[in-house]
């Protein structure tokens, strides 16, 4: 089978990432073309890669078969709106938007037009999640009593890209918010506490540092710790209980070597989320690629974007007025 060619608009970080999966990591979907504003950028992965480069977003949608959108935030409900005018299939990087009647209107004309929508949260498409979530869909884990997770950058990003984050809370913590509804449930209420350890981060408003208390519609309870700047390394670490058994995700490391000296047992951590989920950003873009081959459902829809950006309002709601949101049934998607 041929690969479905998708192309890449947006060429930073993520834009990169994908396009470097596309040429050598996934199975059923390939790089077809690469755009970004910055011309001279796009052009240089382009010929790294060997691939074309469109000079515009439309020539971009006319060179491919499918489109992932991974430009700055405030692009991405503009752009997904005219690839589904165009009638080309759209992944989009998380959020729709900063904005929640945007995001609505995002879906609507995304319905509207009947393309294949998919948001990128990784975490669905990683192994050891996909794992924890058949066996706790069986039953295996019995009724939910705890959700607890943890998400800790290694070093805080430039200054520059908070600005246009949408603020931590939407940022950072939303990944954990929709893993939070995908393991164990809808949440009826959401508490937050936040700290700035780091006075860049107080200057602009926002902080480095938050926990976060669920209460979901099953009775479970969630805690969520979330950091910038943990400084020994990025981790990404979940544990679910239940009343039959406990399903815990640790980080893993770099490579399977411990070296021992005396009193000590070291271990390589990985840096980011580059080094964490190499087979979790290739397996969401083949998937994508089935849904748009096959018609089925993605597995990340845009409704569980809107749902992940409203308990992240909420959350950052909560960490400002130091109350407890409550989250209305079905009031998120």
């Amino acid at each position: 089978m041929r690969k479905l060619g998708i192309g890449v608009a947006g060429v930073g970080r993520m834009g990169r990432i994908h396009a470097v999966d596309l040429v050598s990591r996934c199975a059923r979907a390939g790089l077809a073309c690469v755009y970004d504003a910055d011309g001279e950028r796009a052009a240089a992965l382009a010929a790294q890669l060997d691939v074309p480069v469109a000079a515009t977003f439309d020539e971009l949608l006319e060179r491919c078969a499918a489109v992932a959108i991974a430009t700055p935030t405030g692009t991405h409900a503009e752009l997904s709106v005219a690839a589904a005018k165009a009638g080309t299939p759209v992944f989009c990087e998380k959020p729709v938007s900063l904005d929640r009647a945007t995001t609505v209107a995002t879906l609507e004309a995304v319905d509207a037009a009947g393309i294949p929508f998919q948001v990128g949260f990784h975490r669905r498409f990683d192994p050891d999640w996909v794992a924890a979530a058949e066996r706790i869909a069986a039953g295996e884990l019995g009724e939910v009593t705890l959700f607890r997770t943890s998400l800790r950058d290694m070093n805080p990003p430039d200054p520059a890209y908070l600005a246009g984050s949408g603020g931590f809370f939407v940022d950072v913590t939303v990944h954990d918010l929709d893993v939070a509804r995908w393991l164990v449930g809808e949440v009826v209420e959401v508490s937050a506490h936040g700290a700035a350890a780091d006075p860049a981060f107080a200057e602009l408003g926002d902080i480095d540092t938050a926990v976060v208390v669920l209460r979901f519609a099953n009775g479970a309870l969630g805690v969520i710790d979330n950091s910038r700047g943990a400084r020994y390394g990025y981790e990404c670490s979940t544990e679910v209980m239940g009343t039959r058994a406990t399903a815990r995700i640790d980080n893993p490391h770099r490579r399977g070597l411990e070296w021992r000296s005396p009193g000590v047992a070291a271990r390589d951590l990985v840096r980011d989320f580059e080094e964490r989920y190499p087979y979790a950003y290739a397996a969401e873009l083949d998937a994508f690629a089935d849904c748009v081959r096959t018609g089925t459902p993605p597995r990340v829809t845009g409704r569980d974007a809107l749902a992940a950006f409203d308990l992240a309002v909420a959350a950052d709601e909560s960490w400002r007025t130091g109350r407890p949101v409550a989250i209305e049934r079905g009031e998120a998607a």
